[in-house]
């Protein structure tokens, strides 16, 4: 008997001690996940799960780190395991938990949490949007196929994305080496830092070999998504906070990012100063032109955003001042993650959302906007355009309707891969008539007439 007393006391001594052990290594993972080292928490916590040990806390981290890196199918397994132990799920993880599941196919479980979703959240715009247009699947497959769409000869193994017209050129950001000594890469995504690159485009928009965009503009840390004014003589551009070789960070010392401007000059860019309304403490980032260039559209977090980043627009004063940025409001912007806005020679603005209705993660919505600023129904852009995963930073030339969308859809390079397409068919047809009403024997013109138009 005191032998069998011995070793179940040694059983429990010892599991005892792998249990601690496993909630050390947790906390460690759970200190990288605070500072948005979503790689390594990932690398520790699937390490302590395949042993055994399951918390809710930790599954809910795991999923999220997945989540936010896009990987969806990832974050999918890791949500499950997370309902599993714990189905009274806050309703942000029920949202997360959906747009994973519509990742892999499961669009009537996603549909399911989405339902959960809307009971516990109340008023989120994202569950109200649900619920008026439950059949969306099929309005969505309405706008489908309007796309031809194609790799677009310019990525690499890296992450390539957010393109721009440049002259003949076409401009984008890449996680690429070509010849750097000194790479660095984010802890958030285990990726290289982005630098500017540019390609030169042919009649048929094809991009040719590809080469560095700039030396002023490329710094250490990353570059993305240029727009360039029409005379080729000022850019925007999405930078990490660093200017002049130094680097400013947020309350808890995380370096967001900002939007600048430079100037070419001397035959290079010079003058790259950050905008009067970026701030340390917020994000700003994807800055996009109207026709006119008179105002700048971007994404940001500041005060006065309704959910994760929205979409803003400033007015640029004729003396090169700002004014102040306003947010685009409810139709465009939700309680999720409204970016990458895009403003055609039309007027139509194209942005990515993870809020509104659509197949999965990042999709490509758009609405019109009308002469007294405000929005038309936002639409889905549809298949193929939009995927299960993340499709952003829409780019479209208005007269030859080629042009350039950013995805990590199944059957790329990278992470994330730009792709060429060629726009069939438009999303909305509007037909205008015009013309004078006369009397019959007259010719005489009649005024203030009804005319009804039947079949």
């Amino acid at each position: 008997m005191k032998n069998y007393i011995f070793i179940f006391i040694t059983v429990i001594s010892v599991f005892s001690f792998n249990s601690y052990a496993q909630k050390n290594k947790v906390a460690v993972a759970d200190k990288k996940y605070g500072n948005y080292a979503y790689i390594d928490a990932i690398k520790t916590y699937e390490r302590v799960a395949a042993k055994g040990y399951k918390s809710v806390e930790m599954f809910q981290k795991l999923a999220n780190s997945y989540y936010f890196n896009s990987e969806l199918e990832k974050a999918a397994k890791w949500y499950d395991e997370l309902y599993a132990m714990n189905s009274d799920l806050e309703p942000e993880y029920c949202y997360r938990y959906a747009q994973s599941l519509k990742s892999i196919g499961q669009n009537e479980k996603a549909n399911e949490m989405l339902e959960k979703f809307h009971q516990k959240a109340g008023n989120d715009s994202r569950g109200m949007l649900f619920e008026k247009n439950r059949n969306y699947l099929d309005e969505i497959k309405a706008n489908s196929g309007r796309y031809k769409i194609e790799d677009a000869g310019i990525n690499s193994k890296y992450s390539d994305y957010g393109s721009s017209y440049y002259q003949n050129k076409l401009v984008f950001a890449s996680a690429r080496d070509t010849g750097s000594l000194a790479q660095r890469k984010h802890q958030w995504t285990d990726q290289y830092f982005t630098n500017l690159y540019m390609a030169d485009l042919d009649d048929t928009m094809t991009p040719s070999a590809v080469k560095k965009f700039s030396k002023t503009v490329n710094s250490k840390f990353h570059e993305s998504t240029p727009v360039f004014t029409k005379d080729g003589k000022t850019i925007y551009f999405t930078r990490n906070n660093y200017l002049d070789g130094k680097k400013g960070k947020d309350g808890n010392r995380v370096t967001l990012i900002k939007i600048y401007k430079a100037s070419f000059e001397n035959n290079k860019w010079e003058k790259i100063t950050e905008l009067p309304f970026d701030s340390d403490q917020y994000s700003t980032a994807h800055p996009a032109l109207s026709v006119d260039e008179k105002t700048l559209y971007f994404a940001s977090d500041m005060p006065g955003t309704i959910g994760q980043s929205d979409i803003f627009k400033v007015k640029i004063n004729e003396d090169g001042s700002y004014g102040i940025p306003e947010n685009l409001g409810n139709t465009i912007n939700t309680e999720g993650r409204e970016t990458f806005p895009f403003i055609t020679d039309e007027n139509e603005i194209y942005f990515a959302s993870d809020g509104h209705p659509g197949l999965g993660g990042l999709d490509i919505f758009v609405s019109k906007v009308e002469a007294d600023g405000t929005y038309k129904n936002v639409q889905n852009v549809g298949e193929p355009l939009n995927s299960s995963h993340d499709d952003f930073a829409f780019l479209i030339n208005d007269k030859t309707r080629l042009g350039y969308v950013t995805s990590n859809r199944d059957g790329g390079l990278g992470s994330d891969d730009i792709y060429k397409f060629k726009e069939t068919k438009k999303l909305e047809c509007e037909q205008f008539l015009s013309g004078v009403v006369t009397e019959k024997e007259s010719g005489l013109p009649l005024a203030n007439t009804i005319v009804t138009l039947s079949d």
